[in-house]
């Protein structure tokens, strides 16, 4: 009984004031910056979308006809490295990095994709080795589903444009093969 009358005292003075945890949060939300993320975009609507050439050699474009592009693949040389970059075309936080999640053609893959400035604007980019299995899971012929938190699921309608832009940038890494010497 003794004890329970002197922990009393110590019980009042933690009634009277939150604990220190929750003040600190209540402080840290007035003090720091209260923008944080930005709110997750819908998924765009890609019915009638396409794949189509873009005015750069093996560049493709994914969109409706006549409207903004959602997503594109383009195959790049980095340092004799043929890389396949993506970008997806959805507003992003500046500096902000994620997965970009594809399913479909019978494959899962997670691609790394960070946000990159472009032209005063902040959308998604990446790029991964051309010889990436990762990326077989756009060498098929059926539907794929492309996701980035934050940007929504754009369904990439079927085409065979992705899956031989990515054989013909798998080409450039390939060494020509050599001829056999002429025994003459």
């Amino acid at each position: 009984m003794r004890r329970s009358l002197a922990l009393l005292p110590l019980l009042l003075a933690a009634a009277c004031k939150p604990p220190a945890s929750d003040e600190y949060v209540e402080r840290s939300r007035i003090a720091g910056d209260a923008s944080g993320p930005s709110e997750p975009a819908p998924s765009p609507d890609s019915e009638g979308a396409i794949w189509a050439p873009s005015g750069k050699p093996q560049r493709l474009l994914y969109g409706k006809p006549g409207g903004r592009p959602l997503m594109a693949l383009e195959c790049e040389t980095t340092q004799g490295i043929p890389l396949l970059a993506y970008t997806r075309f959805a507003a992003a936080d500046a500096h902000a990095k994620a997965i970009l999640a594809l399913i479909g053609n019978g494959h899962v893959s997670r691609l790394k994709i960070d946000a990159v400035e472009h032209k005063g604007a902040w959308l998604w980019k990446g790029a991964v080795a051309a010889e990436d299995p990762l990326l077989d899971v756009l060498t098929g012929a059926r539907e794929v589903e492309a996701t980035v938190p934050g940007a929504g699921s754009l369904i990439l309608n079927p085409s065979n444009l992705p899956g031989e832009l990515v054989e013909a940038c798998r080409a450039i890494a390939k060494p020509a093969p050599s001829l056999p010497a002429d025994p003459a």
